[in-house]
């Protein structure tokens, strides 16, 4: 990162370059992209555990009596089926089916939910929600400035949440939350969701206390092999999950069902932003769909990366790519014509000056036991 750049700085800035980070400009935010490195970063979260800063993530509570239906006529999703103490995951659409964003909706109580939204939407999203929401009973309030988040991911997060939560960490269910836990001595909301394919607890606090939650972790991960993870990691643990990341494989011209979300969209749950264009796009059928594909000669497939058939024609584009660390091969995310995407499907991705074989594979390519 040069010198004189004006880049926003998380609370635990310090606590990076205490250990080695190496800082880059990600979307106007001073954040680590590695440590030791992305392979061994990545490795880490697979067989033991890593610790993410992702404090630069928006937070937007709405309260009041009509909290439910608003949140339900923002998401595809239906929230109305979640009880208090459970997250729902759900894109939020435009009128036209295109994404606004994906998020993690925790459902705090029928007339409180809090939104958690990607950091480079942040701003966006919260005037969106506010927008929409000024036709219900509620009240929209950004609380991103006043939150900070830690990510513990991996194998043995439970573990070492344990030694410095005062509650067993293992009460908290997959997609649940508890918003009244002391870790290591500081007020928390914790949950246990994941953006890596692991399992894994998200740790939420006000920004003066995650110096010390941070080092409190650290401290207790020393005997799991607990390593710090900066923003490399994150993508490529997240994409081996297949998990989907705006800009990619969401955004204003690519809905929820082209990205294969539909199990995130009920359109018959009762009217929502989009449901018309969507419920539309799914009866006259979609333009393109989202796939996994494996490279078969040797190449890095990137996004951006033209994909051919193959008579040659090009017929879509690469949206992630890389190496996965896990499985030891070359693959990515594309989107191709709906005809095109059954498994064993033969494939060419335009790498630099050369159209290099690719078959359409299952995704997600790496998936945890149990």
């Amino acid at each position: 990162m040069s010198e004189g750049q004006d880049l926003r700085k998380t609370p635990l800035f310090d606590i990076h370059e205490k250990y080695g980070g190496k800082i880059i400009d990600f979307g106007g935010w001073a954040l680590p992209v590695q440590y030791e490195g992305i392979l061994e970063e990545h490795r880490a979260v697979r067989e033991a555990a890593g610790l993410f800063d992702v404090s630069h993530m928006g937070e937007v509570r709405v309260t009041g009596p009509e909290a439910l239906a608003c949140v339900d006529f923002l998401l595809t999703n239906d929230l109305s089926v979640i009880a208090d103490n459970q997250i729902m995951y759900s894109p939020m659409c435009y009128p036209d089916g295109g994404t606004v964003d994906d998020l993690l909706t925790y459902r705090v109580g029928e007339n409180e939910f809090l939104m958690v939204v990607n950091a480079a939407n942040a701003e966006k999203d919260y005037q969106w929600i506010a927008e929409q929401a000024a036709a219900f009973d509620v009240e929209v309030v950004d609380e991103s400035p006043d939150t900070a988040q830690l990510a513990l991911q991996g194998p043995r997060a439970e573990a070492i949440l344990r030694a410095v939560a005062d509650r067993d960490p293992a009460d908290i269910g997959f997609f649940r939350f508890d918003a009244d836990v002391s870790v290591a001595g500081h007020a928390a909301l914790v949950s246990r969701t994941g953006y890596t394919g692991e399992d894994g607890f998200e740790i939420y606090c006000a920004p003066e206390d995650a110096p010390g939650i941070y080092e409190a972790l650290m401290e207790a991960g020393e005997d799991h092999g607990l390593q710090p993870a900066g923003l490399g990691a994150r993508d490529t643990l997240r994409f081996e999950a297949a998990l989907p990341l705006y800009g990619q494989e969401l955004g204003p011209d690519i809905s929820p069902l082209e990205a294969k979300l539909g199990f995130a969209v009920k359109l018959d749950a009762g009217d929502f932003i989009g449901r018309d264009a969507l419920k539309r796009a799914k009866e006259e059928g979609l333009a393109k769909r989202l796939v996994g594909f494996e490279m078969q000669e040797r190449g890095v497939p990137r996004t951006g990366y033209p994909i051919y058939d193959t008579d040659g024609e090009e017929v879509g584009h690469v949206s992630s790519g890389s190496f996965s660390p896990t499985l030891g091969k070359n693959i990515g995310l594309g989107f191709v014509p709906p005809k095109m995407i059954k498994w064993g499907t033969q494939l060419q991705i335009g790498v630099r000056k050369r159209k290099l074989s690719a078959v359409v594979v299952k995704i997600p390519f790496y998936q945890r036991e149990g």
